[in-house]
This record gives C-alpha cells, sequence and structure tokens, in this order.
C-alpha cells in the first residue's frame, strides 16, 4: 500500500504527515507507531524507512515536525544529500528551524500527533526517532508514559544538555522500555551524555539497551546522505523489529 499524506490538527496549525500501513487494505486493528523524522525532513527516505517498518503490521505515522516553517515540499532539501557540501548547506538552511522548535511546542505537538495516531491504531503505541528526532521520541513518551510503551532512538544526539528543559530529564516520567543505538564518535551524544542517560534509566527502574555503533557516523541510517553506513542501518532495521515485537 503506497504511503498515504495526510494532515493533523495542532494548537499551532495543520501539520502534514505520512502514513504507512501493511498490506493492501487500511485497518485500524494494529499497533500504532509515530516515527520522528531527522533534521533533512519527511522526504523519500523516510517514507521508504515508514513503509518498512509498517510491513511488520504496524500503522507508522511521521509528521513534518517543521510544519510551522512551511510544508513539506517548502522544506525539502533540493540538493543531493550523498554530497557532503551539499549535505551541510541543507542542514544550515534547516537549522533555523531546528533553534526555533522549543520543547513547549514538541509537546504540544506530541498530543496531537498521538492522538491522531490513535484514529489510525489500536493497541501498544510506539515511539521511533532518528537524529533530533530521537529527542522527540524520547519527550513523547515521557510525556505520555500510559499510552507510549516503547521508545527506540538511533543516531541521537543532544539528550543531555545544561538547560532546564534538557530531555533526559523526563525519563523518571517514562514507562517505556527504552532502546538507544548511538552513533560512534558523535559530538552531539559523548560518552559521558551515554553514561547519563543510562544511569537515568537504571535509577528510574527502566528497561533499555545501549549501544554505540562502531565507526558509524551520525545519521548512519539515512541511506539518502553522505552519513550512510550499510552496516549499521541494516543492524538497526533487525534491532528495532526485535525490540518492537519484545
Amino acid at each position: 500500500m503506497p504511503i498515504e499524506n495526510v494532515e493533523i490538527d495542532t494548537a499551532d496549525g495543520v501539520a502534514e504527515a505520512y502514513l504507512a500501513r501493511p498490506g493492501a487494505t487500511p485497518t485500524t486493528d494494529l499497533p500504532g507507531i509515530l516515527f520522528y523524522m531527522d533534521a533533512f525532513g519527511l522526504r523519500p527516505q523516510i517514507a521508504n524507512m515508514m513503509q518498512r517498518i509498517a510491513d511488520w503490521g504496524y500503522v507508522v505515522l511521521a509528521p513534518n515536525v517543521f510544519y510551522r516553517g512551511g510544508r513539506i515540499a517548502d522544506i525539502a532539501p533540493t540538493g543531493d544529500l550523498h554530497d557532503p557540501e551539499a549535505r551541510q548547506a541543507a542542514f544550515e538552511t534547516i537549522s533555523p528551524l531546528l533553534r526555533s522548535h522549543t520543547s513547549e511546542q514538541a509537546a504540544t505537538d506530541a498530543d496531537a500527533y498521538l492522538t491522531a495516531l490513535s484514529s489510525y491504531s489500536s493497541g501498544p503505541t510506539a515511539t521511533v526517532g532518528y537524529c533530533m528526532g530521537g529527542r522527540l521520541a524520547l519527550r513523547a513518551a515521557a510525556q505520555h508514559p500510559e499510552q507510549v510503551q516503547s521508545v527506540s532512538m538511533f543516531h541521537v544526539g543532544g539528550l543531555v544538555t545544561d538547560a532546564a528543559d534538557s530531555p533526559h530529564l523526563g525519563i523518571p516520567n517514562l514507562r517505556a522500555r527504552v532502546l538507544a543505538g548511538y552513533a560512534d564518535n558523535d559530538r552531539s551524544m559523548t560518552p559521558d551524555a551515554v553514561a547519563t542517560v543510562d544511569r537515568m534509566l537504571e535509577e528510574a527502574g527502566i528497561a533499555h539497551d545501549t549501544s554505540i555503533r562502531p565507526g558509524a557516523p551520525h545519521g548512519y541510517t539515512m541511506a539518502d546522505t553522505s552519513s550512510y553506513d550499510e552496516a549499521a542501518a541494516q543492524w538497526h532495521f533487525t534491532r528495532l523489529r526485535e525490540w518492537l515485537q519484545g
């Protein structure tokens, strides 16, 4: 079944989203996954990843997190992200959207996203996030512990900061199991930061699985960018499927 384009009503406007389901017949009798994109936004690579996950037996919803800054087509990268220079140029264009996206916005959006997901799915709910989307996946689970039962984060950064709203501070509110597959030598997620997250998960009694993918750069799952690492990306799909089914 092809990816659907849907719209989500939020407190601040309408967010476009991709919706993926398995098979040829739409059904709501499947568990749901809220999929948080990386900084480069919704594009064919994200649709491909979503459909692969959906085919395991899930309804997958991926909102345009940056909807306040424009529609999907407005903010999609125009260059070839396999070219490191083009990737950097695209990131510089996106940076203002990243900086302007606040934790307060993330919280109100998560309410709307999970409400929308519940209209397409039933049963257990999980969040999955990539790069900055990993932070949002964790925040959503901490904000909705009664609904979100599983969090998966890949090449996520910025979980531990000095800010009063740092994502890691929500860990005590979690009830969800947490899978984290960090990138190697990632300046946005240092070994000390990884250790801090693990310690807090342990103290909160949260089941978790943590690994750092050897030699894999930040963004290793994204096959349309220069950061792609085939071995790490395939590991991610295998481990994510196991985790969701566990």
